[in-house]
């Protein structure tokens, strides 16, 4: 018979408790001293029993330099990962819709602010309004190639039934042409008047 399968759950009886824990203990160090030594790779295992108790293994002379180094490694990618959120934040939100790039053109062009504008100042609304006209004819460019690929599947659409139609006109006529060839063969067909009289009996005396 197999092993009876462990529930994973919290073992009530202090004693087996204890027990299990003696045991899973030296198998877990068991296993990371393996790990490191089949692989080649630095392995630490810190392990606090309920009562305090620091049981640890480390496959370097130091347990101390590979946790500094698993610190170091957390702070490294915390880092990266925001500098990665922060340039994507400060990428989008540059950008500004038309609405919103043209309603501020707008407002610093009054002609009580403009004159108070200086060239850094003209530099920056000419770049706004470049980049307004660079996503205006962007959207119109898109509208009209939409547009286009619309027209072209209707002109599709017309030309498929235009052929249809022409088939159909075609068929009925061949159909006419069919139906007038057989009345004028049953015309020939029709039988010749025949002269029902009949013929008198002439007689000579002589």
């Amino acid at each position: 018979m197999g092993r009876k399968k462990v529930e994973i759950k919290r073992i009530e009886d202090k004693h087996s408790r204890q027990v299990t824990f003696s045991k899973r203990r030296k198998g877990l160090l068991k296993k990371a001293k393996e790990l490191s030594i089949l692989c080649d790779a630095d392995v630490a295992v810190i392990v606090f029993s309920n009562r305090g108790r620091l049981y640890d293994f480390s496959s370097t002379n130091s347990l101390t330099e590979i946790v500094q180094r698993y610190h170091s490694h957390v702070e490294a990618e915390k880092e990266s990962s925001a500098e990665v959120l922060d340039t994507e934040h400060s990428k989008y939100a540059s950008f500004m819709t038309v609405r919103e790039l043209l309603q501020t053109v707008e407002r610093q062009l009054e002609e009580p602010v403009v004159d108070y504008l200086s060239v850094t100042d003209l530099v920056q609304l000419e770049n706004q309004l470049q980049t307004a006209l660079m996503q205006a004819r962007s959207s119109k460019t898109h509208l009209m190639i939409e547009s286009i690929k619309s027209l072209g599947e209707k002109e599709k659409l017309l030309c498929e039934e235009n052929k249809h139609l022409e088939n159909q006109i075609a068929t009925t006529k061949n159909k006419r042409e069919v139906n007038n060839g057989m009345a004028l063969d049953f015309t020939n067909l029709a039988p010749a008047s025949m002269n029902c009289r009949q013929p008198k009996a002439t007689l000579n005396f002589l």
